[in-house]
C-alpha cells in the first residue's frame, strides 16, 4: 500500500470520526448518524449561501394510525452547541409553522415575488437559538395521517399530544439537543397549543424516563387567544377606539351581545355580522397595512371568514383565526410562498409530501372541519405555569384587529398577578419600540406598529424581543 493511499484512508477515517461527533462532542450512534443525515437539506432551490445546518423529514407521532409530522431544522447561526432550543408553532387552528413562521416571519428563508430564489432574513432567529418549526396537527401543511377519521377528532388536546411525541421522537434522532435549554414561542391560536404543549411536557417529565425528559425553561406568545370572553370583549373595544366601527354598532354589540356566555344569541350575531363586515375592506391583522388585491389563490387561508364551526363562541362563522394574506411589506407574500412550497423540487430538497397529497400545500387546511375541543380560557393553564417557575413572556403588536392589544391587557389583568414593575417603555436604538409590564412570574410587552405576525411587521424588534426572552434579560428601558 503507497504512502498516499494510507494517507487518504486515514484522513478519511478521521473526517468519519469528527462527523460522528454531536455539538458536545460525544460520539452519535450510527442509526442516529444515519437518521440526521436522511434529513440533511443539502440545499434549497434558489437558497442563497448559508452556513449552518438544515434538516427537514418526518417523524412519526402515532405509528399505528400512520400519523406523521413534518418538521425544518435550523441550527443557530453560530455557536449552535451553545445556544438553546427554540420551537416555534403558529395557530389557526390548522396553519402552517413553515408557511408562516419560516418563510415569512422569522425563518433564515423568505420566498420572494416573481423570482424562484428565496432570500435570506437578516434578523432571522436562528441567529438566536437553534430553530425548529413543525407542522400541527396532522392535516396542515405536510404532516399526514394514514387514518382518515384522525381528521375528523382534531381538537386541543390530541394537537398537545402529538406535538409532545413528536419532540420526545425528534430529541431521539437529535440527542445533541437533549442537554439544550428549551423554549416554546408562537402566534394567534399558538395561544392555545403553547400553553396546553407547555404543560403536557411538564407534567410527562414527572414520570418520563430520563432519556425523554425534555428541559423546558418557558415560552413567549404573541398576539395570543387566550381567553374567549376578554379577547372579543378587547376586540370590540380596540375597534371602537380605532375608528373602525361606529358609535352605533358599538352600543349595539354591547348590548346585545354577552361574551362571557358559551353562545352567542342570534342578535349578537346579527351585529358581529356588521362588524366583521367592516373587515372585508380592511386588513383586520394589520390595521394600517394594505390588503392584497388581485391574489390567485383561494384556499382556505385566504377565504374570509376561515372555518366554520370550531368553539362555539370565538369560532362563529364568522370568528375563525385563519391568517388573511396581508403581511407587512408585501401584502401578497402568502402568495409567493405557496408557490415555492408546491414545486416538486422544493418538496423533494425537503423530503416532504412523501404519501404524495391529492391537494395542494397550503398555509392552512383545507381538509380540518371540525374542531373537537377548545378551552375557553387558557388561564388555567397559564396560572400553573407560573406557579410552576417556568419564564412566561406574552407580547402584542399594537395594530392587530384580531386579538388586539386591548384583548391581552383585559386578559392579563384577569390573570390577578401582583404587578412588579408598572407600564414603561422599552427601546430599539433610539425608539421607543413598545411598553413593558412586569408581573409576579409574567412579562407583557407591546410591539409599536406591528400587526398580528410581529415577526413580519418589525423584525428587529422581534429578534430583540427574542434575545433578551432566552437569557431572561430585561430590554432596554432608554435610549442607546
Amino acid at each position: 500500500m503507497s504512502f498516499f493511499t494510507l494517507s487518504w484512508k486515514i484522513s478519511a477515517l478521521l473526517l468519519l470520526f469528527i462527523f460522528s461527533l454531536n455539538t458536545s462532542g460525544f460520539e452519535l450512534p450510527h442509526d442516529v448518524l444515519a437518521q440526521q443525515e436522511a434529513d440533511r437539506v443539502v440545499r434549497l432551490p434558489g437558497q442563497p449561501e448559508v452556513k449552518f445546518k438544515q434538516y427537514a423529514g418526518y417523524v412519526t407521532v402515532n405509528a399505528s394510525h400512520g400519523r406523521a409530522l413534518f418538521y425544518w431544522f435550523f441550527e443557530a447561526i453560530d455557536d449552535p452547541e451553545e445556544k438553546p432550543l427554540l420551537l416555534w408553532l403558529n395557530g389557526g387552528p390548522g396553519c402552517s409553522s413553515i408557511g408562516y413562521g419560516e418563510a415569512e416571519e422569522l425563518g433564515p428563508f423568505f420566498t420572494q415575488k416573481g423570482k424562484p430564489e428565496l432570500k435570506f432574513n437578516r434578523h432571522t432567529w436562528n441567529k438566536a437559538a437553534n430553530l425548529l418549526f413543525v407542522e400541527s396537527p396532522v392535516g396542515v401543511g405536510f404532516s399526514y395521517t394514514n387514518t382518515t377519521s384522525d381528521i375528523h377528532e382534531l381538537g386541543d388536546s390530541i394537537t398537545a399530544q402529538d406535538s409532545y411525541s413528536f419532540l420526545v421522537n425528534w430529541f431521539r434522532r437529535f440527542p445533541q439537543f437533549k442537554s439544550h435549554d428549551f423554549y416554546i414561542s408562537g402566534e394567534s391560536y399558538a395561544g392555545h397549543y403553547v400553553p396546553q404543549l407547555a404543560e403536557t411536557i411538564y407534567d410527562s417529565n414527572k414520570k418520563a424516563p430520563k432519556n425523554d425528559y425534555i428541559k423546558l425553561k418557558g415560552f413567549m406568545i404573541g398576539n395570543a387567544l387566550l381567553d374567549d370572553e376578554t379577547d372579543q370583549k378587547g376586540m370590540i373595544d380596540y375597534a371602537w377606539d380605532h375608528a373602525v366601527i361606529s358609535d352605533g354598532l358599538y352600543r349595539e354589540i354591547k348590548r346585545k351581545c354577552n361574551f362571557s356566555e358559551s353562545h352567542l344569541s342570534d342578535e349578537c350575531d346579527n351585529a358581529m355580522d356588521k362588524y366583521y363586515s367592516v373587515y372585508r375592506i380592511i386588513d383586520m391583522y394589520s390595521l394600517y397595512s394594505p390588503r392584497c388585491v388581485n391574489s390567485n389563490f383561494s384556499s382556505s387561508s385566504r377565504k374570509f371568514p376561515g372555518i366554520q364551526g370550531i368553539a362555539p363562541q370565538l369560532f362563529s362563522k364568522f370568528g375563525g383565526l385563519h391568517r388573511k394574506p396581508a403581511a407587512g411589506y408585501d401584502p401578497c407574500l402568502s402568495d409567493y410562498t405557496e408557490i415555492y412550497l408546491n414545486r416538486p423540487d422544493v418538496q423533494e430538497a425537503l423530503h416532504a409530501n412523501v404519501t404524495k397529497m391529492s391537494y395542494p400545500w397550503t398555509h392552512c387546511s383545507d381538509t380540518i372541519q371540525s374542531w373537537n375541543d377548545a378551552p375557553a380560557s387558557i388561564l388555567p393553564t397559564v396560572r400553573k405555569l407560573v406557579a410552576a417557575g417556568l419564564r412566561i413572556w406574552v407580547y402584542s403588536g399594537d395594530t392587530d384587529g384580531r386579538i388586539p392589544v386591548t384583548a391581552t391587557r383585559y386578559t392579563l389583568n384577569k390573570l390577578g398577578l401582583n404587578v412588579t414593575q408598572d407600564w414603561s417603555p422599552w427601546y430599539s436604538k433610539d425608539q421607543v419600540a413598545g411598553w413593558t409590564i412586569e408581573y409576579d412570574g409574567l412579562t407583557f410587552v407591546t410591539v409599536r406598529g406591528a400587526g398580528h405576525q410581529v415577526p413580519t411587521f418589525k423584525p428587529r424588534k422581534a429578534l430583540q424581543l427574542v434575545r433578551h426572552f432566552l437569557p431572561n434579560r430585561k430590554l432596554p428601558a432608554a435610549a442607546y
